[in-house]
């Protein structure tokens, strides 16, 4: 299977980055919710598979992690095949074409800031209709699991959510640039199931997934407050995908091809 060399991939992120700098309103806030709601697709998923054999995992912690890894991707691959505004996906890939110069400050912010609200109102949509209203966690083990979720995620220190943070974004830009690479369908989903299966097998903290589980587990009953939510976890956990994203891949690896020195 033939696939872009990494300059090439730099490239296309380039001109896909100015593509989406350059979206209508109407055309990034639709986007911006399905990239939400996707991410939720994933996540419900995830917690149903990994959360639905209690025993199993138990008494093996490791599978438990490895199976909410291996069901996550779903949402990334509507993301990028089906087509959606994901704004950890999109830290990295408006780099390319801010740094050099083909849109200024304002466009990159303009498209964070709209698809990251656009996320968040997509994925507690899906979390309160197609999840809680259905009943879908009503019973255990997913009711306890997913307000397990909601309480352990808030109550880590803003460091340590803001370190997982890069490390979560990290991997999911790089799965976004193995995507990048990749020339066929087939090929998109095998480059960009690995690294997001394994961010989340490591339980790092990746914002658009937060703005589902944590929602939802606060509608089923978490003990988490809406501040708990917003500053203990959000916060942290978007500004350490932000460094993760926009930093170590689509900062670096512009450096590394697109810069001449």
């Amino acid at each position: 299977m033939n696939i872009l060399s990494p300059d090439a991939i730099v490239m296309a992120a380039k001109d896909l980055g100015i593509s989406k700098a350059n979206y209508s309103l109407i055309k990034t806030l639709l986007l911006g919710f399905l990239g939400g709601a996707f991410i939720a697709m994933g996540g419900t998923l995830s917690v149903l598979v990994s959360g639905g054999m209690p025993a199993l995992t138990a008494e093996n912690p490791g599978l438990r992690m490895l199976l909410s890894g291996m069901t996550f991707p779903v949402g990334i691959i509507l993301v990028v095949i089906a087509g959606a505004e994901l704004f950890t996906s999109n830290n990295a890939v408006l780099m390319p074409g801010f740094w050099n110069k083909d849109f200024g400050l304002k466009k990159l912010l303009r498209n964070w800031t709209l698809v990251f609200i656009m996320n968040l109102v997509g994925a507690v949509c899906f979390a309160y209709l197609l999840v809680y209203l259905v009943g879908l966690f009503a019973q255990d083990p997913w009711h306890s699991t997913i307000i397990g979720i909601a309480e352990y995620k808030t109550s880590a220190p803003f460091w340590k959510v803001f370190v997982k943070g890069i490390g979560a974004n990290w991997l999911v830009c790089l799965a976004i640039w193995m995507g990048l690479s990749a020339t066929t369908t087939i090929g998109k989903i095998w480059g960009l199931w690995w690294p997001v299966m394994t961010f989340v097998a490591l339980g790092y903290e990746h914002c658009v997934a937060n703005m589902f589980y944590i929602p939802l587990g606060m509608m089923e009953g978490a003990d988490v407050s809406l501040s708990d939510f917003l500053w203990g976890n959000l916060l942290p956990a978007t500004l350490g995908n932000i460094v993760g994203g926009g930093l170590m891949v689509g900062t670096w690896y512009t450096s590394s091809f697109l810069k001449k020195y």
